[in-house]
């Protein structure tokens, strides 16, 4: 091996170390990273799964739908998969961590089964 692969070998790992650092722990919703979203309100609405302990979490905060297709509400990570929750708590914590302070909070039932709303407001600097 060359001086100069060894150099490029070694820039493409670098490179690929940084991305996975930072690109591995990004999470979108509606594809737009959770620290770009830029609103002064969000709404965390979550739902219990049937037969488990796992909570199915939707974020909105007013984003529109992408062409031709529906928005997309929940949590995804940068492999597109969806972010699991064990609780409205771990998801408050989650968007806390996130830059989101709680407000107020509410349930409603539907179809026998309760809807929790969270209001969240951006955090000030």
């Amino acid at each position: 091996m060359t001086i100069i692969q060894f150099k490029k070998i070694t820039l493409f790992s670098l490179l690929l170390f940084a991305y996975s650092i930072t690109g591995a722990t990004a999470q979108t919703v509606n594809d737009v990273p959770i620290s770009e979203i830029n609103v002064e309100y969000i709404q965390i609405v979550g739902t219990s799964r049937l037969f488990s302990n796992k909570a199915t979490i939707e974020i909105d905060f007013g984003q529109r739908n992408k062409a031709l297709v529906l928005k997309d509400t929940q949590v995804r990570d940068s492999d597109n998969k969806l972010v699991e929750f064990n609780s409205m708590i771990d998801a408050l914590n989650f968007m806390s961590a996130n830059g989101y302070e709680f407000v107020q909070a509410f349930a409603i039932t539907v179809n026998n089964q309760n809807v929790y709303h969270y209001l969240m407001k951006k955090k000030k600097a």
